[in-house]
């Protein structure tokens, strides 16, 4: 399996910011605009990113799903950025094919489960005399494909990155744990690096070429976040074809990671799916008697399909490597715009969403 090397930028979102204090004094309001200008708001400093900051993600990585309008005749569009190498290529590759085969016109959102996912295929896939015929050649995909191997980190980590990463994340790592990590023998600075970004589901958590990954051991893996998209599939050694899929509108539901296969995020249009009516049958499938709450989706297309001139979407993401993402990261964990009073101290992996914009 190809290896991926994360740098310590990357794997710490190291920042100069000062770090959150369990006790902030009262503000007045000049020094509440003090306090905004010495510590914008993650809105704030991502708009003032460098445009050599933002990546461009490339046209093949994107899909545009095309639903049918809703009741009042608006259109309707999601725009879905495809996992990169080396995450979920066989599921990414089969999801080119399908599109490109125009078999998703026709399908339809099939589930929406309040507080969890909305699913989208062929209605009619469990009954082998109606579904859907799929084009062939489709890729088939173990189980171990779920997660990569051989992470690989670079250098080890000094008393300010721990720091960061343990704010990042809320842990409490006292100064004299810090100074313990630091004079540790660099194989071992390594191991006490990762377990400083540790959550409660891996070994370590981290943001890394704009995607929210984690690991244990010597494999990593993406995390349901909200938005991101995964393939639909029965019961083990089933993992599923792409050909049904699926977007978290709901807590993150970390417990699925590494159980299903992974492959992309919305970037755009959520809202679309996340508003729809919840289904009232088992996971929230819509009935039989609910057939007309199935919303049908027109077309899902590979925006590199689609001409310039047509309609292409261009969209980029602000670089999880960058000097802003890292400010911008230690933001989300530690709010001190004037409206907060007290910083949180931490944040999730998932409450760091990556930004992304769209752009001529």
């Amino acid at each position: 399996m190809k290896r991926l090397t994360l740098s310590l930028a990357a794997l710490f979102a190291l920042s100069s910011q000062a770090f959150a204090q369990e006790d902030e004094p009262e503000r007045s309001s000049s020094e509440a605009v003090a306090q905004q200008e010495a510590h914008p708001s993650p809105n704030a400093i991502v708009e003032a990113a460098t445009a050599e900051e933002w990546v461009s993600i490339p046209a093949e990585d994107l899909l545009v799903m095309t639903l049918a309008p809703d009741a009042e005749g608006t259109p309707r569009e999601v725009i879905i950025q495809l996992m990169p190498a080396p995450f979920s290529q066989g599921w990414v590759e089969n999801i080119r094919t399908l599109a490109r085969a125009d078999w998703y016109a026709g399908t339809a959102v099939t589930r929406v489960q309040d507080n969890y996912v909305v699913q989208w295929g062929d209605p009619n896939a469990e009954d082998e005399a109606t579904a859907k015929p799929l084009p062939k050649g489709l890729k088939v995909m173990g189980e171990k494909e779920y997660t990569q191997a051989s992470f690989v980190l670079e250098g080890s980590p000094n008393r300010r990155q721990l720091q960061a990463a343990a704010t990042l994340l809320g842990i409490a790592l006292s100064r004299t744990n810090l100074d313990a990590i630091v004079k540790l023998p660099e194989a071992e600075k390594r191991k006490a690096g990762r377990a400083a970004l540790a959550d409660r589901y891996a070994e370590f958590a981290s943001i890394s070429q704009g995607w929210p990954l984690a690991g244990r051991d010597e494999e990593f893996w993406p995390v349901h976040c909200y938005g991101m998209v995964g393939v639909g599939r029965d019961y083990s050694p089933d993992t599923g074809s792409g050909a049904e899929l699926y977007t978290v509108i709901g807590h993150a539901p970390r417990h699925l990671d590494r159980n299903i296969a992974l492959v992309g995020r919305v970037i755009e249009g959520i809202e679309h799916l996340s508003s729809m009516t919840r289904g009232s049958g088992p996971l929230g499938f819509y009935t039989e008697e609910e057939a007309e709450l199935r919303t049908p989706i027109q077309s899902i297309r590979v925006a590199s399909d689609i001409p310039a001139e047509g309609g292409r979407p261009f969209y980029q993401y602000l670089s999880t490597e960058s000097e802003s993402f890292a400010k911008y990261a230690e933001a989300r964990a530690n709010r001190r715009d004037p409206w907060f009073i007290r910083p949180a101290g931490g944040a999730d992996i998932c409450n760091i969403p990556v930004p992304v914009r769209e752009v001529d």
